[in-house]
């Protein structure tokens, strides 16, 4: 199959894919309005109206990260070496593929989901299921996408600044998308459920979980000692970067 024929293939899935997020975008939707509401009283100006709550769910993390996350991150790092750790990664990531890839069609991202395919059809086999980035050394480099990201190109607001118990920086629209991700889009969320293997995408998580947490040890370190105020620090920074992402690294249009 030539580059042009399934370019042609990619496109014909991504306006399938449009309609398929239809049901999706409608339960996002009504999932964001719903979390969103209590910011209806509150100044249009205000950047961060949860501000109370999201202050306490940050400390709860705080105390749970001293307490569990950080020292697993730092026992992790310990009994595994780097090499290992990367591998861990990209079996991760690789799962991923599938979800970024339908993500990118919903975007009519062709090109980017082409990417992404031939990345997953690559590292699975050659890379030996994921272990390894073969597909980087050829010229296909990974990138994300999740249906957050989706529901902001397709004109969905992010609503109030949300701080979530271990997910921490979020917003209603983005924990919308974690929700269709991980129970409608995900494939091996359905496999896992229909051979009764729940324990994958449990043990998936966790490891996603202590995977990054281990990857921001001195990073988080740097922010709790070197800012005045972390929270605020992690709230706009976070912002940005998720701005970022959104736009796929591309200047924003003039008047966005």
């Amino acid at each position: 199959m030539t580059a042009l024929s399934i370019t042609a293939t990619l496109r014909a899935t991504s306006r399938a894919w449009r309609r398929m997020g239809a049901i999706a975008l409608a339960c996002a939707l009504l999932f964001a309005a719903g979390t969103a509401m209590p910011a209806l009283a509150q100044d249009a100006g205000d950047e961060d109206p949860l501000e109370d709550i999201n202050r306490a769910v940050y400390e709860f993390n705080r105390v749970l990260d001293g307490l569990l996350l950080k020292p697993a991150a730092m026992i992790y790092r310990g009994l595994l070496p780097e090499e290992v750790r990367d591998g861990v990664r990209n079996v991760l990531d690789n799962l991923q593929a599938p979800v970024i890839a339908a993500n990118d069609l919903m975007q009519g991202e062709t090109r980017r989901a082409q990417v992404t395919l031939e990345r997953f059809a690559i590292n699975t086999t050659v890379g030996g299921l994921g272990i390894f980035d073969v597909a980087k050394q050829h010229g296909r480099y990974k990138h994300a996408e999740d249906f957050g990201q989706t529901l902001a190109v397709w004109g969905v607001g992010g609503g109030p600044y949300l701080y979530l118990p271990v997910l921490g920086p979020s917003n209603p629209r983005d924990l919308a998308g974690l929700v269709v991700d991980s129970f409608v889009i995900d494939p091996w969320t359905h496999i896992a459920r229909a051979n009764d293997a729940d324990w994958f995408t449990y043990t998936r998580f966790g490891l996603n979980i202590l995977d990054t947490r281990a990857r921001t040890i001195e990073m988080l370190d740097d922010i709790e000692r070197n800012q005045i105020d972390p929270y605020s620090f992690i709230r706009t920074t976070s912002r940005q970067r998720r701005d970022n992402e959104i736009l796929n690294g591309r200047p924003a249009a003039a008047g966005r």
